[in-house]
């Protein structure tokens, strides 16, 4: 049973995205769900602090949380947490490690009006987020190998025990979202996701089936 369902964006990203915003339109179509997609601020703990006061209430057994590249990180760390499950969309692995890289002033992907400074405190702050190596949560993991952003390799050996999709081609903000539907829908439900992609795999596995 699914009863409320948090989406978190990624690195400079937004609700506003596409992703984010198919998302809310399929949990308007499940009856009684509560969903929430808050604007996260850039500094990773000011950020998790949020999600705890909009999440504090809700219940463990009926939750899930989806992630999509930075997001997926956090909601890493807060199925952990919190005993949740969670739906990745090319998650960072190593975000301390690849945003220090971004140090200094940035401006929203949807909104270059909103400007601010990505800090080495909040490259600190992703390092103490960091989840634990064993993940003791349920995830599906959609993975692009065309990710021209981050290594498919590395996220399929972090998620490799988890349920994987791994997609030929594909690109970092999975352009082509909507037949990955069902297999999230099936997922988020508690259903069998595996026939609704030929291409997801099987916990562990190094390859997608055919």
């Amino acid at each position: 049973m699914l009863t409320h369902l948090l989406y978190l964006h990624g690195f400079r990203s937004s609700p506003h995205s596409a992703k984010a915003r198919r998302m809310a339109l399929w949990a308007a179509a499940q009856p009684g769900l509560h969903w929430a997609c808050p604007q996260l601020p850039p500094g990773p703990q000011a950020a998790m602090d949020l999600i705890d006061r909009l999440t504090a209430s809700w219940p463990t057994a009926s939750t899930a949380v989806v992630g999509s590249s930075l997001g997926g990180y956090y909601a890493t760390a807060l199925a952990e947490r919190r005993g949740w499950r969670g739906v990745l969309f090319n998650p960072a692995v190593e975000p301390a490690r690849d945003l220090a890289r971004q140090i200094g002033p940035q401006t929203c992907w949807h909104d270059p009006e909103l400007a601010f400074e990505f800090t080495a405190e909040h490259v600190a702050q992703l390092q103490a987020l960091r989840p634990p190596q064993h993940l003791r949560q349920h995830y599906l993991a959609v993975i692009a190998k065309g990710d021209e952003v981050l290594d498919w390799r590395e996220m399929q050996a972090r998620y490799r025990e988890q349920q994987l999709l791994l997609l030929e081609g594909g690109d970092h903000g999975l352009t082509d979202f909507e037949p990955l539907i069902p297999a999230v829908e099936a997922f988020l439900l508690g259903e069998n996701a595996a026939p609704c992609l030929p291409s997801l795999t099987t916990p562990g596995s190094s390859s997608p089936a055919a």
